[in-house]
């Protein structure tokens, strides 16, 4: 592997980010107090840090990546990622305030967000799942996002609950920028790409069956990709599938030949977000991501032979299914004893025999359906899907109901009126900090 020796290489980088303010943020290390750890990525290149910028003493999130240990490879993807954050501007993408090179770190400083992200919310305090309601401004903010993303060019590849962040004050922001893939090449716009997406082994549970098939060979080259156990339901269509599989049974794996998984790579283009949407959707209803409990080439045939994700309600669990008293999604997914046998409750806060034993919409099935469609010709766009009934239910903006529809959660951090000299609420913070998933944010 080739790493950086070079001042060269270095420059690379520097020529994106020497001197670049995406706001009013200085580009200098000596303005940022940094206070705590709070993440590691990028093959532990990355330290991610809650910071103060001491200009104005707002709290924010400073990522910093070890230069020195990157190969040419990783620079290149740093440079890619620094491109796409300049190029982009919207009130639902995550802004980057500043990037800086200080001593031969790369420093990238987004703003803190104090309710984390959509999947810290599902695995501390909605674990079988969010509100309809707020998934659904949840949703609307992402697609606004990805809508943008779209006409600029650009296919975003890595749509989950933990790539969307909640500010303090309720505005949801897409991240996950370094995934982000242009379709212009030459000048012109490509109809399909055939890229497969970088260091994306967590993020194969919600990519789509066209972006999968483009690592098909290598997937099942590779039985050892397993993904960590998780509920699994999903309805299937056609008269040969199996029946749904409860999360005590997966279904076989389906008889399919490399030959037969490799052959026809026709490439993917935008409409593969959409079905990360779907995914996540699933994610955000019931509490977890559908396919996570199986094998990666199980995975991939399964989605490649039209097994579709559901959500988890009373309309799709057999009714002596839902006599059940626990929360198997606790129970499931490893959490300790005390949490799987406490008593359930839906996602609105309501105690019930099962935690499933809710009803969504149909207008959120249908949304959840029509993104999940094994073709991509057979998806709506992101412009389309925003017209969508699912979204008739919003009356008002997501920054003054999100909060209302995230009770009991109230923000990790608020630190108006504290004295510049004063920590006592960090450590209430990094408290708060230890109970959240934050090492697969993507800051």
């Amino acid at each position: 592997m080739s790493f950086l020796t070079n001042e060269a290489s270095s420059e690379s980088i520097a020529s994106f980010s020497k001197q670049e303010i995406m706001s009013s943020f200085l580009p200098e290390g000596g303005c940022y107090e940094l206070l705590t750890i709070i993440g590691k990525g990028f093959e532990d290149l990355m330290t991610v840090n809650l910071a103060k910028y001491k200009p104005t003493g707002e709290y924010v999130t400073v990522r910093r990546i070890n230069l020195e240990a990157c190969s040419n490879e990783m620079v290149t993807f740093l440079q890619g990622e620094l491109h796409v954050s300049k190029l982009f501007s919207h009130p639902n993408i995550l802004p980057y305030r500043a990037t800086f090179i200080a001593d031969n770190e790369l420093w990238v400083v987004t703003p803190f967000m104090a309710y984390g992200s959509a999947k810290d919310l599902i695995c501390t305090h909605f674990m079988d799942g969010m509100h309809e309601l707020a998934i659904a401004y949840v949703l609307q903010g992402v697609l606004k996002a990805l809508d943008y993303i779209h006409h600029m060019g650009y296919v975003h590849r890595s749509v989950k609950a933990s790539h969307i962040l909640i500010s303090v004050d309720g505005k949801v922001y897409l991240s996950g920028l370094r995934s982000n893939l242009s379709m212009i090449s030459h000048g012109q716009r490509q109809r399909v790409v055939h890229d497969f997406p970088k260091y994306s082994v967590k993020v194969l549970p919600w990519l789509s069956p066209e972006v999968l098939q483009q690592r098909s060979l290598h997937l099942v080259g590779n039985e050892h990709l397993l993904l960590s156990p998780s509920l699994y339901y999903v309805r299937t269509r056609g008269p040969t599938r199996a029946p749904a599989c409860s999360g005590a049974s997966q279904s076989s794996l389906l008889r399919c030949s490399c030959a037969s998984v490799a052959q026809n790579l026709q490439g993917y283009d935008a409409k593969s977000d959409i079905y990360s949407v779907g995914i996540t959707a699933c994610e955000l209803a019931n509490g977890h991501v559908p396919f996570k409990d199986m094998p990666a080439t199980q995975m991939l045939l399964e989605k490649l032979n039209g097994t579709v994700p559901c959500l988890l309600d009373t309309s799709t669990i057999p009714a002596e299914e839902l006599t059940m008293s626990t929360s198997r999604s606790a129970a499931n997914s490893g959490l300790s004893e005390s949490l799987a046998t406490s008593s359930p409750r839906t996602s609105n806060g309501d105690s019930v025999s099962h935690p499933y034993h809710r009803t969504f919409s149909p207008h959120f099935h249908h949304f959840v359906e029509q993104c999940l469609q094994r073709s991509p010709d057979g998806r709506p766009n992101a412009s389309t899907l925003l017209n969508h009934s699912f979204f008739k239910q919003i009356k008002r903006r997501a920054s003054e109901a999100l909060p209302e529809l995230l009770r009991p959660v109230t923000p990790i951090t608020n630190f108006e009126g504290s004295e510049p000299q004063d920590h006592s609420g960090i450590f209430g913070l990094v408290t708060n900090l230890e109970e959240l998933e934050v090492d697969d944010w993507e800051f």
